[in-house]
C-alpha cells in the first residue's frame, strides 16, 4: 500500500486552517501510524504516532523513549539541555523529586477547596462583559485561568503573565528558533523568558526564608538558580497556555452544537472529558529513542525523535465511536489530553478539570444566547492548539450577563484556601 500524501507535520502554517491536521492525522492513522517526517533545514526529521494505543505505550515507557533529549521539536545540545531543563525533560528519580515538590498542591482533594473562589472569580469576570459583541479569548478564556494561577504564585500581574505566555508560545515556530540564535540557551529561545527568570527571581528573594504557602514560596524554599528558572516558568506557561485553550475551544464547540449546553449542565464530569477531548489544547509531546525499536514493519533508531500527537490519538476511531461528533454525555472517554500511563501525566489535570466545570456551570446559564461574530483566528504553532482570538456577540434581546437563571455568584472576590 503507498504512503498517503499528507501535510508537513513539521511546519505550523499548515495548523491555521483548522483543518488540515485532522485530515492527515485520519490518514496516518489510518495508512501510516508510524510515519518518518522530514524537517528540511529545521532538523534531521521525525517519527509521527499518531494511533491511541501506540502514543500511550510510547509514554509509558520513559526507559526506551526518553524525555531527557527534550520534548519540543527543537533539537539541543548539551550546553542548552543543561541550561533549560525543567520538570517536563527529566526522566526517573529526578522527575519525581520535582513533581513532588508541589504534587500535594494539584490533587483532587487539593485543588477542590478553590471552587468557592472560582465561582466568584467567573462572576467577575462575566460582570465585567458590557458590550454585546468582544473577544472570547481575551474576556474569558485568559482571564479566567491566569486570575487563577497568579493566586496560586500570590502575585498580581496576570497581564504580564498573559503577555509572557503568548510570547514563549510563538516562538515554537521553527523559523522564529533559527533567527534567535542569540537566545538560544533559553526555553523556546524566546527572550520573554530572561523577563520570566527576572520576574520569579525578585519573587524568591523576597520569599525564600519565610514561611509562606503560596507555590513560589514553596519553591524557593526547595530550589534555586536554574532549577528554580525553569520551574517557574513552566508553570508561568503551562498553567496559563493549555487551560486558556481548552476553554476557548470548548466554547467553539458549545456554540456549534447548541443542543450540548443543556446537557452539559445536565451532565457536567462527562461533559468537562469531552471538552478536553475535543479541545486537545497540546497537539504533540516528542520524546527520543534511547535503542532501536521494531513498530509498524519499521525500525526506530536510538536518537531518532519520535512525537506523540495526543491529539491524532484523540480522534481515533478505535477508541473513541464516531469521534468528530461532539457528545458531551460520551462516557469511557480515554482521552490523551493530559497524557496517559507514564510519569508525566499532567500535574495540573485536576485543577483544569475544575476550572472547566466551574466556569461553563456559571457561563452558560447566564450567556445562553452567545454565538460567533466572525472568524477564529488560531495560534500559529503544531505544538500548542491553540484559538488567539475568537469574536462572539450575544443575541439581540438577550438578557445581560447579570440576569442569571441560577444565582449568580457573590461579587466580593472570596479568598481561596
Amino acid at each position: 500500500m503507498s504512503t498517503p500524501t499528507i501535510c508537513d507535520l513539521s511546519d505550523p502554517g499548515n495548523f491555521l486552517d483548522g483543518v488540515t491536521p485532522w485530515r492527515a492525522f485520519d490518514e496516518l492513522r489510518a495508512h501510516d501510524p508510524l510515519h518518518w517526517q522530514d524537517e528540511g533545514a529545521h532538523g534531521r526529521g521525525f517519527w509521527s504516532l499518531t494511533r491511541h494505543a501506540d502514543i500511550v505505550r510510547v509514554s509509558a515507557d520513559p526507559v526506551t523513549f526518553t524525555s531527557d533529549k527534550f520534548t519540543n521539536l527543537e533539537e539541543v545540545d548539551e550546553q542548552q539541555a543543561a541550561r533549560r531543563r525543567s520538570m517536563l525533560e527529566t526522566d526517573g528519580p529526578r522527575h519525581r523529586e520535582l513533581r513532588r515538590l508541589l504534587i500535594r498542591d494539584f490533587t483532587a482533594r487539593a485543588v477542590a477547596g478553590y471552587e468557592t473562589f472560582l465561582r466568584g472569580l467567573v462572576g467577575l469576570t462575566l460582570d465585567r462583559l458590557k458590550e454585546p459583541s468582544f473577544d472570547f479569548v481575551e474576556a474569558v478564556a485568559a482571564d479566567f485561568p491566569i486570575n487563577v494561577l497568579a493566586r496560586m504564585l500570590d502575585v498580581p500581574d496576570t497581564q504580564q503573565l498573559i503577555d509572557w505566555g503568548n510570547a514563549i508560545i510563538e516562538n515554537t515556530d521553527p523559523q522564529k528558533l533559527a533567527s534567535n540564535e542569540a537566545y538560544r540557551d533559553l526555553p523556546f529561545r524566546s527572550p520573554a523568558a530572561q523577563e520570566v527568570f527576572e520576574y520569579g527571581r525578585r519573587l524568591a528573594a523576597q520569599r525564600r526564608g519565610g514561611d509562606g504557602t503560596d507555590l513560589v514560596s514553596k519553591l524557593a524554599r526547595e530550589l534555586d538558580g536554574r532549577d528554580f528558572d525553569n520551574y517557574f516558568l513552566l508553570l508561568v506557561v503551562a498553567g496559563n497556555e493549555t487551560t486558556r485553550h481548552a476553554i476557548s475551544h470548548s466554547m467553539v464547540a458549545l456554540m456549534e452544537h447548541p443542543e450540548q449546553r443543556e446537557l452539559f449542565l445536565e451532565h457536567p464530569g462527562t461533559g468537562v472529558e469531552e471538552c478536553l477531548r475535543w479541545a486537545s489544547p497540546v497537539y504533540h509531546f516528542r520524546r527520543t529513542a534511547t535503542r532501536d525499536v521494531e513498530m509498524h514493519g519499521k525500525r526506530i533508531r536510538a536518537g531518532d525523535k519520535v512525537v506523540m500527537w495526543f491529539a491524532s490519538g484523540n480522534r481515533d476511531e478505535r477508541v473513541f465511536a464516531e469521534p468528530y461528533r461532539f457528545d458531551v454525555t460520551r462516557a469511557d472517554n480515554d482521552h490523551l489530553t493530559f497524557g496517559k500511563g507514564g510519569p508525566h501525566y499532567c500535574l495540573g489535570a485536576s485543577l483544569a478539570k475544575l476550572e472547566l466545570r466551574v466556569l461553563f456551570e456559571e457561563l452558560l446559564p447566564r450567556l445562553p444566547d452567545l454565538a460567533p461574530a466572525g472568524p477564529v483566528r488560531r495560534v500559529r504553532s503544531n505544538f500548542i492548539h491553540g484559538i488567539a482570538e475568537l469574536p462572539v456577540r450575544r443575541a439581540p434581546g438577550a438578557a445581560g450577563p447579570g440576569a442569571a437563571s441560577r444565582p449568580a455568584p457573590a461579587a466580593a472576590r472570596p479568598s481561596a484556601p
